[in-house]
């Protein structure tokens, strides 16, 4: 008894003629795991309401294998019979020597989407829910959008290091440097603008945009990258008002530090700097004391923030008086003479706080200020953050952003001319807060606009950055974010407090040009996430990409998406490499470990996109795309929808898990009266697939019984170069035990089905025994091929190597020959062939004498001889019934209820190559870890009882057998 037909279970079913059999049921361990899998669980589609209960589902295999008579016929047309040559080996009309041929090679209604906490988004979703909630205040484009994305973009590197970056670069530098950041957030603006557009926004800013588009997957890594962006900011903001209060007031200093020496020259005047410590003690401080007030609520802060733009821009006001104003004695003021000394770069060493020092740690070039400048452009999301609070989200979000980005480079831009042209190269690196410097009336309106500037974008990161991650946590998408969830309307208290302690750990650190590279990088990451979202949308331009900012095009936001990573690699590569690494592992981490989102992103249209334009899959692009029968010639427990091992095997044929299956069962009776029994089978059999890990999806079908589903299926199925192009099953192995004999016509049927639909066959033999991905095999796979298939065995046998379980295999191709045959010759020309295809395999050739073998006395001793003649004396059993049933009726000989003509000379060739065949295998590949052979098409005109009985022949004492037929079309080639 094969292990693959556990007999088991209380029931019996009765088959034709009153038979008794028992069910078979599988004790696999992954059949009583699968047992406990609730099919309504989160990982699948929602359950229709009031489902009948699962154990309704009956796949009743008696009445599957009941086939009228006429479904196990062969037309005349399929049946491949060959010529009726004696004096070669043949296998159903294929000689066994024609390798040498193959040198020619060459549903339910839409139902809410999945999404855990707001019910998805898109055009799916009902009116009532897809919206924001109405507030108590509107605001327009200057308030709502405007003046806080202005807040955020003009802030404190304008104030402490622009001054310091133009005596750095020169002028013409400076200028490239501000129109090249400028342009790179200009487009991801146009970019933002189009996608903020195109539906109503929830909370996650970018990462909601990305998600949405891209995918959870890349929308939770990019949005997590993003949240310790803002994190690290509100570091930056804390120190940048830290070192201002220290200039503004150096008494307040603990830490004392004076500098005499500029690159070894004395100063006129000696420079006060700030000590490290003094920047660590003042920002730890200062960051604790903005955690308690966000912890006050976000209203308080909102209704505050736009009071702390009111100094900043009045101090911006002063600082370009103070620019026409300037005395000539100090600074010098505007000068044609100092414009021309500084119009060429100037780039020096330092030391950490930016003092020139011929002997200084820190070098300075253009890709670094690229990297101290760039936050000093960011601040462009801060208008759709808030969407929810817009009057007019589609006209406010794009202006407001545009006219932000715009104002704040043409500021830059004039700056750089006039700083360039106000002070000298000596005053532009010594004094970092040359801007109070030159301010009117007093330094001091400089000093409060940088501090409630900074204090106040300090207070939006430690609230922002907190509801990013909640909002992702929200989502739940990621298991391990659980901990910062928040119900609607709660502050997100502990996502507040890791927030914190992730900008006390920057504050730390006490050095604020090298936390704003490394701003950079995460807010250049976002931004390009944006960017590569609205190309892809824009490129694919699907029915629901429609968006009112129509100024945009998929270049532009390529574009955009290229400067973003060019300014990554001018920054740092390292830098770079890090942050993409870190954004990889977050996604992978994602999708292995994360709930699936099923968010319409514009991955999924893209590969609509692609299988509709693909007309011809070459042989390079050739996947597997197999059907999978989950259910055929035997009953599992009513609570397994598929044999355990199928979703091993059928990940087996996939290259590194790339490519889909296609899991189908068939369910007897009326559609209509078993309409939602299939419903609900289908989401037991999809729950099966996830919870094995295979990509695939699950097809139920009801139909009087099994032949005529199946035919309906591989008809139908699929859609364009979509459609399943291998067949897969299991061998019926409990027909013969089971005595079920309606198996050999619906199996032969199936087969002859496939071969009219032109689609491949795969037949496992010992499923039950097929290994898992922990069970590491070891040994050879061996090759019978035998007939041309297209390069489909050897294909399958390259792809089981690439599986952790056949890793340590090797694979061993038999080829049959004559004696007479040039087998030094045959074996040279296979393994040229192999060469050519990049396959690595022993070639080994066998010597067969012809298909009369009983002239050597072969059959009588080979082990398998019992088998032999056992199935001699039943195929002339059924011979004597069937002459006698017509001389009874005196008709012709009927079968399945057919005429069938049998050459019983043919019978017998057919009988005694299938058991050379067998016992050539037992001789050579007995231990191995898989045999593959190739799969003899039924006889024309042969009832298929005897076919069964071939096959029985041919798999007799092979533990783990693939039968394998190819089809109408090559699935390998020679060519690069």
């Amino acid at each position: 008894m094969d292990n693959g037909d556990i007999e088991g279970g209380e029931e019996e079913f009765h088959g034709k003629g009153g038979r008794k059999y028992r069910p078979v049921v599988a004790d696999d361990r992954a059949v009583l795991q699968m047992s406990s899998i609730d099919p309504g669980s989160p990982s699948t589609s929602p359950l229709p309401r009031n489902p009948p209960p699962l154990k309704n589902v009956r796949v009743d295999v008696d009445s599957n294998m009941r086939s009228d008579a006429r479904e196990g016929s062969i037309p005349d047309n399929v049946g491949v019979n060959g010529s009726q040559r004696d004096s070669k080996l043949e296998l159903f009309g294929f000689g066994l020597v024609n390798i040498l041929g193959l040198r020619s090679m060459t549903g339910e209604p839409i139902v809410a989407p999945s999404s855990p906490r707001d019910g998805g988004d898109g055009e799916n979703v009902a009116i009532s829910s897809g919206r924001p909630k109405p507030t108590d205040v509107k605001l327009g484009t200057l308030m709502g959008v405007f003046i806080p994305c202005l807040q955020n973009i003009l802030g404190i590197i304008y104030y402490i290091r622009f001054s310091w970056i133009v005596g750095m670069a020169g002028i013409w530098e400076s200028l490239v440097l501000v129109s090249f950041c400028g342009l790179c957030t200009f487009l991801t603006s146009i970019s933002l603008s189009a996608i903020a557009t195109n539906g109503a926004m929830k909370g996650g800013g970018p990462y909601y945009l990305i998600g949405r588009a891209l995918g959870p997957e890349v929308g939770v890594s990019i949005g997590l990258c993003f949240f310790l962006g803002n994190a690290i900011a509100g570091a930056m903001y804390v120190l940048g008002a830290v070192e201002t209060f220290l200039k503004a007031v150096p008494a307040a200093g603990i830490f004392r530090e004076t500098i005499t020496k500029v690159n070894g020259t004395t100063t006129a005047e000696p420079i006060h700097s700030i000590s490290s410590h003094d920047l660590q003690i003042y920002g730890i401080v200062v960051t604790i004391i903005l955690c308690f007030i966000v912890f006050g609520g976000v209203k308080i802060i909102n209704r505050v923030a736009p009071a702390f733009l009111i100094p900043v821009l009045f101090s911006v006001l002063c600082i370009f008086i103070g620019v026409f104003l300037a005395r000539k004695d100090f600074p010098k003021g505007l000068s044609a003479k100092t414009f021309k000394d500084n119009w060429a770069s100037d780039y020096q060493n330092t030391n950490n706080a930016g003092i020139p020092d011929e002997n200084g740690k820190v070098a300075w070039n253009f890709n670094a200020l690229v990297g101290l400048f760039f936050p000093a452009v960011t601040g462009i999301m801060a208008g759709s953050n808030r969407s929810a609070s817009l009057k007019d989200t589609q006209r406010s979000i794009p202006i407001g952003t545009l006219a932000a980005t715009l104002t704040t480079t043409v500021l830059y831009l004039v700056s750089v001319i006039f700083f360039g042209a106000l002070a000298t190269r000596q005053k532009l690196l010594t004094d970092r807060l040359l801007t109070a410097t030159i301010a009117w009336p007093f330094p001091a309106v400089v000093h409060i606009g940088i501090i409630l500037s900074t204090l106040g974008a300090a207070l939006q990161s430690l609230t922002g950055a907190p509801r990013l991650l909640a909002a992702i946590a929200n989502d739940d998408i990621l298991p391990v974010l659980n901990y910062f969830k928040v119900a609607d309307g709660n502050e997100p208290y502990i996502a507040t407090l890791f927030t914190a302690f992730i900008c006390v750990g920057c504050v730390v650190i006490g050095n604020l040009d090298l936390i704003t590279p490394t701003i950079t990088m995460f807010f250049l990451l976002c931004y390009s996430g944006v960017n590569l979202s609205c190309f892809l949308l824009d490129l694919l331009d699907a029915p629901s990409w429609r968006p009112r900012w129509k100024f945009h095009h998929w270049l532009l936001s390529l574009l955009g998406a290229s400067l973003c990573i060019v300014i990554m690699f001018l920054i740092s590569w390292l830098f770079t490499v890090v942050s993409l690494a870190l954004a990889s592992l977050i996604y992978y981490y994602v999708s292995i470990k994360g709930k699936a989102g099923d968010w319409g992103d514009g991955f999924k249209s893209a590969y609509f996109q692609l299988a509709l334009r693909t007309n011809q899959v070459h042989p390079k692009n050739w996947y597997p795309i197999p059907l999978i029968f989950c259910r055929p010639w035997g009953k599992l427990p009513e609570n397994v929808p598929c044999h355990p091992k199928l979703a091993d095997f059928a990940n087996c044929m996939k290259k590194k898990g790339r490519g889909m299956s296609i899991f189908v069962s068939i369910l007897d009776g009326d559609y209509y009266e078993r309409a939602e029994d299939a419903k609900v089978a289908c989401k037991a059999l999809d729950t099966y697939i996830d919870y094995k890990r295979c990509e695939g999806v699950a097809e139920i079908v009801v139909a009087p019984n099994m032949s005529e589903g199946f035919r309906g299926i591989v008809q139908t199925m699929g859609l364009g170069n979509l459609k399943p192009n291998i067949v897969v099953m299991r061998y019926p192995e409990i027909w013969r035990r089971e005595n079920l004999t309606e198996i050999p016509a619906t199996f032969v049927g199936i087969i002859n089905d496939c071969i009219v639909a032109n689609k491949a066959v795969v037949i496992v033999k010992g499923l039950d025994e097929w290994p898992n991905e922990y069970q590491r095999q070891f040994g050879t796979i061996d090759l019978y091929w035998i007939v041309r298939d297209g390069g489909l065995m050897l294909l399958l046998s390259q792809l089981l190597l690439t599986k952790e379980s056949f890793e340590s295999c090797k694979i061993q191709v038999f080829c049959i020959a004559e004696e007479d045959s040039d087998a030094e010759g045959l074996k040279a020309d296979v393994k040229k062939f192999l060469y050519d295809l990049r396959m690595h395999a022993e070639v080994i050739v066998i010597t067969m004498r012809s298909w009369d073998v009983r002239s050597d006395g072969g059959p009588q001793q080979d082990e398998s001889l019992e088998a032999f003649n056992a199935a001699q004396l039943r195929i002339a059993n059924y011979m004597a019934e069937m002459k006698a049933s017509a001389a009874k009726e005196g008709t012709q000989m009927m079968a399945d209820g057919k005429p069938v003509v049998v050459d019983e000379q043919q019978v017998d060739k057919f009988l005694y190559t299938t058991l050379k065949l067998n016992s050539t295998i037992l001789r050579y590949s007995r231990m191995s870890a898989v045999v593959l052979v190739s799969l003899p098409p039924p006889p024309a005109n042969h009832p298929a009882y005897f076919y069964m009985e071939y096959m029985d022949l041919l798999v007799e004492n092979v533990p783990r057998l693939l039968m394998v037929r190819g089809y109408r079309r090559d699935v390998v080639t020679l060519f690069t």
